[in-house]
């Protein structure tokens, strides 16, 4: 099953000739789930070959503008192309009525209903499957980090069903649902008979401005990716800690003490045209780190 993230924006504060404003695009199995939109954020969904008509949910960290506005661009296209579907957006709680009035400036007729919805941190949004968690990020505006969670799953053992002698049906998918089934022949079959050990679901974990906390250290627990503001290089770490930003290098403390699989530098400042001196510092501490460029495509894999 599809897990892939898109990298569509990755600048901090401003855009670039090379990068965009924040914008993260994680796509499972054909539904796009956006977190951050910033400025010019439909382009670079185009040059990545998404269709904006596929975005189900936006989660946006914060209201600072490199990280919003693109939004009512991506409202006025999705109207011209006749979407009727429900789009959710969700923000920080405090800051639900100043992102609904920006979404009423412009003089366009929706065809669809626009919905946005405030989070506090803790609170969840539940899908079939997944679910999108959320945590507070340090920063001087109400601001939140968001993770893409899937549900852990369990896979039949394929020896044990034939072994048993059943067959596929709907007497396999009461199995696989946690429900035991009785044969034909009077034997009880549980799920435990014929399941294996559940599957863990693949973590996504998206950053945004922020300083690293001991809080954000557990919510990016064993992420499978970890995105995270890496603003500024080292030598820059007091500009950082002034602004509630995060260094390179404390991206890549916050990977190591969470145990992640991979992590993406992101946010980068413009002062840094050539990023490698942030790559250069963050791997001696987390080898596995990349920087973000834009249009950059990650597949998760199970």
């Amino acid at each position: 099953m599809e897990l892939t993230v898109y990298f569509l924006g990755t600048s901090a504060s401003i855009p670039t000739p090379a990068r965009s404003c924040p914008a993260v695009a994680l796509r499972k199995d054909g539904e796009i789930f956006l977190f951050d939109c910033g400025e010019g954020t439909q382009v670079q969904m185009t040059k990545a070959g998404l269709s904006v008509m596929k975005i189900s949910k936006v989660f946006i960290t914060h209201l600072h503008g490199d990280h919003f506005l693109g939004l009512a661009g991506i409202a006025q296209t999705l109207s011209l192309w006749g979407r009727d579907k429900r789009l959710e957006v969700y923000c920080p709680l405090e800051d639900v009525e100043r992102l609904k009035r920006y979404l009423e400036i412009p003089r366009y007729v929706l065809t669809f209903d626009l919905v946005v919805e405030g989070l506090q941190p803790g609170q969840e949004v539940r899908g079939e499957g997944w679910r999108v968690l959320t945590a507070r990020a340090n920063h001087p505006v109400p601001s939140l980090a968001y993770a893409f969670v899937e549900d852990d799953r369990r896979h039949l053992d394929l020896q044990k069903v034939l072994s048993l002698g059943l067959k596929p049906g709907p007497q396999l998918k009461l199995l696989k649902a946690g429900e035991s089934v009785k044969l034909p022949d009077g034997r009880i079959i549980r799920p435990e008979d014929v399941v294996g050990p559940p599957v863990r679901g693949r973590k996504v974990v998206y950053v945004g401005d922020t300083s690293p906390t001991d809080e954000l250290i557990e919510f990016c627990r064993g992420a499978d990716l970890l995105i995270f503001d890496s603003t500024f290089a080292d030598e820059l770490s007091e500009k950082a800690k002034e602004n509630s930003h995060s260094t390179c290098v404390q991206a890549a403390e916050v990977a190591r003490r969470a145990g992640v699989k991979k992590l993406v530098l992101f946010h980068i400042s413009p002062r840094y045209e050539d990023p490698s001196i942030l790559l250069l510092q963050a791997s001696k501490i987390f080898p596995e780190t990349i920087v973000a460029q834009d249009l950059l495509k990650i597949e998760i894999t199970r």
